[in-house]
């Protein structure tokens, strides 16, 4: 298992889109996916991403489990770092 920290650092915090970004690149990958704050929820799922709530500054928990689980957490933390790809 990896684990990972993250802030967000896009103004938006991880609104729909980027929760369908973050859910689409879990997606692509065979190990199990969770992200969260107190709480953990599936990394696959942009309703549970959505859930959190996380706004700008929010440091999000990661954790990937499975046989790619080391490039899954990897693009993920780059995709968070990224500001989710999106123009500040």
């Amino acid at each position: 298992m990896r684990k990972a920290r993250v802030k967000v650092i896009n103004s938006k915090g991880l609104h729909a889109r980027a929760a369908a970004k973050l859910a689409k690149i879990a997606s692509d990958y065979k190990s199990i996916v969770r992200v969260g704050r107190t709480k953990m929820v599936d990394g696959k799922s942009i309703l549970s991403l959505m859930m959190l709530a996380a706004i700008k500054g929010t440091v999000l928990k990661i954790e990937t489990e499975g046989i790619d689980e080391d490039i899954a957490i990897e693009a993920i933390i780059n995709l968070v770092k990224s500001g989710f790809d999106e123009v500040n």
